[in-house]
């Protein structure tokens, strides 16, 4: 079975997830200490109005008393292996996942969504095809022929249209830069990271034009979704649709007008 040897970071940022956090981090922790041992969880509470940072610091306390997979070379702590940053203010998605990946510490770095709609067991391929291709970043693609999930016809248009806008204005082969498992090679994400500006949906194609810009391997991987809320519940609307179009060109111009990323 394949391990990573190096440290892996997990930025899992929530916002008002006092229901899902707590047994989200535990699982996790279980889940990837399996193929990842030496890790940690960079759970960013992002100016949730509700519990969602006092669950943090009881997973943290609950990781505190449970033996840890031993790492070899690594000497046996039991200190928590659950970090967390905090805001006073909800400032959106791409601040908090940018605010966790300045306070990791592996040398590898993945993205998890607080629901884990995306099981985090999927990270191990994901890692398996970095070190194979000798990518700098591995993304989930609900579009691949090999993912498992029933996506609405009108997000699958919707979806296609903004793929071709990517190509079309960054050359970016990237056919869904929207889901929320990734990976990246440390020493690629933490020099742009401090650049990115945008916070709302379009912070991923932010972040991937510029790594792009500066020549990072992008792969893709199929992802395998468990809706575990009312998929209703969380729609995104027009007024998300047109901010996003917005805000790509706003990112296209920084790109090739200020060569803010180079």
């Amino acid at each position: 079975m394949f391990e990573l040897k190096e440290k892996l970071s997990i930025i899992m940022p929530a916002y008002n997830e006092e229901a899902l956090i707590y047994n989200s981090i535990i699982q996790t922790l279980d889940i990837v200490e399996q193929f990842a041992p030496n890790l940690e969880i960079v759970a960013v509470n992002d100016g949730s109005s509700d519990n969602t940072r006092q669950e943090i610091e009881r997973a943290a306390k609950t990781d505190e008393k449970r033996p840890h997979r031993c790492v070899p070379g690594v000497p046996v702590s039991n200190s928590s292996r659950v970090k967390l940053v905090t805001s006073k203010k909800n400032r959106g998605k791409g601040n908090a996942i940018i605010a966790g990946v300045s306070q990791a510490e592996g040398e590898y770095i993945a993205f998890v969504d607080a629901d884990l709609e995306l099981n985090p067991s999927q990270l191990c391929g994901y890692l398996e095809k970095m070190l194979a291709t000798k990518s700098d970043v591995v993304i989930g693609c609900k579009f691949h022929k090999d993912s498992e999930l029933k996506y609405p016809l009108r997000r699958r248009i919707i979806s296609l249209g903004y793929y071709m806008m990517l190509l079309a204005l960054f050359h970016l082969n990237v056919k869904d830069t929207q889901t929320g498992l990734k990976v990246f090679k440390a020493g690629a994400i933490k020099p742009v990271a401090h650049l990115i500006r945008t916070s709302g949906f379009a912070y991923d194609i932010e972040l991937l034009a510029a790594l792009n810009r500066r020549g990072c391997k992008i792969e893709q991987m199929p992802v395998k979704v468990v809706y575990v809320r009312d998929r209703n519940s969380r729609r995104i609307g027009m007024h998300d649709i047109i901010k996003a179009f917005n805000d790509t060109w706003a990112i296209f111009y920084r790109l090739y007008f200020k060569h803010y990323y180079d």
